[in-house]
């Protein structure tokens, strides 16, 4: 796996209301099997309480499974229930695996989880935005409508004015024998 910032940020995940990464995936980018990471945890419980790490339920890993393609294949054959890591636990995970990959590794999942915490605390997030524009409250609502209505009419005349396709043109592709 090739570890940067924007595949980082495709492994983060949203459970609980929180942005969590997956064991396997951790252990895959520090280089270590996941039962390692695993027992790793368990042998250091007080490094790592609930909101450190959560274990998913069986209704959150169907859920997880059915949404993100990569999720499906990092938990396919898994025995156990996986662990997530919060932000505050992949950081302890750095005290615990202390080689020079693990040290990276943790630098850059540190990096991303702090650009996305600064995108979403910008001056507006974009769940208020959104909702504001549904309820109709942003002064702008009435010109994105006008911009759509003028899209539309341009898109309606682009349809009339293009001339239809020949009936008897030469097909293009593989013939269907059906």
């Amino acid at each position: 796996m090739d570890i940067t910032p924007a595949n980082i940020e495709r492994l983060i995940y949203l459970v609980r209301n929180q942005k969590v990464m997956l064991d396997s995936d951790l252990a895959q980018m520090y280089g270590v099997e996941t039962k390692v990471l695993n027992q790793t945890i368990r042998r250091n419980p007080d490094r790592f309480p609930s909101d450190f790490v959560l274990q998913l339920t069986k209704d959150e890993r169907e859920s997880l499974r059915s949404q993100f393609v990569t999720f499906r294949g990092s938990i396919a054959k898994r025995k156990y229930l996986p662990y997530m890591f919060t932000e505050q636990g992949v950081a302890m995970l750095s005290s615990v695996l202390n080689s020079k990959q693990a040290i990276r590794v943790n630098v850059l999942i540190m990096r991303t989880f702090v650009k996305i915490r600064k995108l979403l605390s910008s001056d507006e997030s974009l769940i208020d935005k959104m909702e504001k524009l549904e309820k109709g409250t942003l002064e702008f609502k009435k010109d994105v409508d006008k911009v759509f209505r003028i899209v539309f009419e341009r898109l309606d005349i682009l349809e009339v004015e293009t001339p239809p396709l020949p009936h008897k043109r030469r097909r293009i592709g593989i013939k269907n024998e059906s």
